[in-house]
């Protein structure tokens, strides 16, 4: 006999840089093992050799390197290969994937952030990945002064997005607001100002009362 696996949750942090959302992934990722439940983390743009190609290309380098529809276009594609590749044959096994941004990074970033618009990037990611969407969404919410200098202290290079100003990043933290207000049966807003344990226990009990109750 066949044994019928049930199929594993997608969940996505999104918010804007410097709101946490790495540790806080990581912290869910472990607790939910704990759990007993097999668990894949994941970031965009990235999650695959070729999406991590495109991410070196997409947060380095000059403020101005790309038009905005050629970024859209460049993390539309990254999405596919990850979608197709990754996320969705991890989730018919039965395993949970946590990925560090998805789809609505797109609308805040290019359709707010770069003034593209929301339906062009909806349309593009229809395009793409058809109707997928996660099962869970946290937007990590955190004022742009105290976030942005977080982010802006970061080892690396990828800092172009960080760089971007002040205003940019106002607009990025109005957009994940209003997007997560549009859906509130999949988006939670979730306060990033508490100590990382506090904030870290309010994500573990909305996914318990969402996915595992």
């Amino acid at each position: 006999m066949t044994r019928i696996v049930e199929r594993g949750c997608f969940i996505t942090f999104e918010g804007g840089e410097g709101t946490g959302k790495s540790t806080q992934i990581r912290l869910l990722a472990d607790r939910l093992e704990q759990y007993g439940i097999e668990v894949f983390v994941t970031r965009e743009p990235g999650g695959t050799p070729s999406g991590e190609a495109i991410r070196s290309l997409l947060v380095t380098g000059a403020t101005d390197r790309w038009l905005p529809v050629t970024e859209a276009l460049m993390h539309t594609a990254a999405r596919a290969e990850h979608v197709k590749r990754f996320i969705e044959p991890a989730l018919e096994r039965g395993i949970w994937v946590l990925s560090d941004r998805f789809i609505d990074s797109s609308r805040a970033y290019q359709g707010i952030g770069q003034g593209l618009g929301v339906p062009l990037i909806d349309d593009l990611t229809r395009l793409a990945i058809g109707d997928f969407l996660p099962d869970l969404t946290f937007v990590l919410d955190l004022p742009v002064a105290a976030a942005l200098p977080r982010a802006q202290t970061r080892p690396g290079n990828e800092d172009r997005y960080e760089r971007m100003g002040h205003a940019f990043h106002e607009r990025l933290r109005q957009a994940f607001l209003d997007i997560a207000l549009g859906e509130p049966d999949r988006c939670r807003i979730i306060d990033a100002a508490p100590s990382i344990e506090l904030v870290a226990e309010r994500l573990w009990d909305e996914t318990r009362q969402a996915l595992l109750s």
